[in-house]
């Protein structure tokens, strides 16, 4: 597949930054960078990538907290999340400080909606609206090499907290079982924290959101 990725643990939380190009032109994106904006870039120049865009899944300061910083410092737009996460974004600077992280707000060039779709080179993903760990969180999905990235929508074994401002364990369990699923038990996800897995994978064994757990069939 010509999509390719590579992923950047960053920041104390141990974030998957990821860095995503079209390797037919080498043109590329970075998803969710939270911070240490120079191993990112680095991963990025190690694989002969131009970034061209960041794309942003939800607005915690551990998937955003350096985006203004890499935007500015590229001269790049910014994609994401959708709207309703505004608010986390505006707080940037103040959770940051928590942290000792350097994080500043910032005004997507575009908001992202359910049914959009972002490019990547020549490459295009699924934007799909996942609520429930924040209420404006998407994910980015690539048909071609059945890949998402979900951010803290799923992982494997786990599911993303929702006891956050504006968190809804019941809109994130529909978000997962109604977004996600019926994109195929195949998929492969890359998650916010930790290890990648499957769909298929989540819905056999995950102890939130297995089918057996919830009462589905597979």
């Amino acid at each position: 597949m010509s999509l390719k990725a590579v992923i950047v643990p960053v920041t104390p939380f141990q974030q998957n930054c990821s860095v995503v190009w079209d390797d037919a032109t080498g043109r590329g994106a970075v998803i969710d960078p939270g911070g240490e904006i120079d191993r990112i870039l680095g991963a990025a120049a190690e694989k002969g990538v131009t970034i061209e865009k960041i794309l942003v899944t939800h607005g915690h300061l551990d998937h955003a907290g350096a985006t203004a910083l890499l935007a500015e410092r590229l001269g790049v737009p910014v994609e994401g999340p959708q709207r309703e996460d505004a608010f986390w974004i505006e707080q940037a600077e103040a959770q940051g400080a928590r942290y000792g992280m350097e994080c500043r707000p910032f005004t997507p060039d575009r908001w992202l909606e359910d049914g959009d779709t972002v490019t990547i080179g020549g490459e295009t993903l699924s934007v799909l609206h996942c609520p429930g760990h924040t209420p404006g969180h998407v994910v980015f999905y690539h048909a071609p090499s059945r890949l998402a990235f979900v951010g803290d929508v799923l992982f494997k074994g786990s599911i993303g907290r929702t006891d956050f401002p504006r968190g809804d364990h019941a809109a994130l369990i529909r978000s997962i079982t109604t977004k996600l699923w019926p994109l195929g038990d195949d998929v492969a996800f890359v998650p916010g924290h930790g290890p990648l897995s499957t769909f298929g994978a989540e819905r056999d064994s995950n102890p939130f959101v297995a089918d057996r757990v919830l009462g589905r069939s597979a």
